[in-house]
């Protein structure tokens, strides 16, 4: 309970790296195409971040599970292609690392998110080109942290690229199709 009370702390925490996660975004705002890739909830996690990805700034984005870089998924992985790889499930990080490697023998540019703990950062800082480091919560929570970088990311890519973030094209407010 204690942990949820200092949440909005966190959250805070994260936005301080404003300024970082903008430059990433600048140098992403002139990709067309971006893959998220992840493993347990951190699958979960990229999947939103290329959903905000595509909605606001019209790059493709797509999100992989992490366990599945196979084959036709590794053939989409081309020099200089942005790669944001999410780490934040303690015992999935070495499997999360081999991925790395995957992509990153590619030629990908990876964007690394975990958390703040001295030797998951130093870990990802050898195998990514960026990495971004979210406050340590447990596992549970790392979700809600992780997005964040992730909207920020989306958001100032499409500024980046001249793109309306208030009236998305095409994305209804709501639900309007049946």
């Amino acid at each position: 309970m204690q942990e949820l009370l200092q949440l909005p702390q966190r959250l805070r925490q994260v936005l301080e790296q404003e300024p970082r996660i903008r430059e990433v975004a600048d140098e992403l705002a002139a990709s067309e195409h971006a893959f998220y890739i992840g493993r347990g909830l951190d699958w979960a996690v990229a999947m939103e971040g290329a959903l905000k990805m595509k909605e606001i700034s019209y790059i493709h984005a797509e999100a992989y599970a992490a366990g599945e870089l196979k084959h036709g998924t590794l053939a989409l992985i081309e020099a200089g292609r942005p790669v944001v790889a999410l780490s934040t499930q303690r015992p999935l990080q070495a499997k999360m690392l081999g991925n790395i490697q995957e992509v990153k023998a590619r030629g990908a540019r990876v964007v690394g998110v975990t958390l703040q703990e001295p030797e998951r950062v130093a870990a990802l800082e050898k195998a990514c080109d960026v990495v971004m480091a979210v406050p340590a919560v447990s596992e549970e929570l790392a979700p809600a942290v992780a997005v964040v970088p992730l909207q920020l990311l989306a958001y100032h890519a499409a500024v980046a690229r001249g793109c309306d973030v208030d009236q998305p094209r095409n994305l209804a407010k709501s639900v309007t199709v049946e």
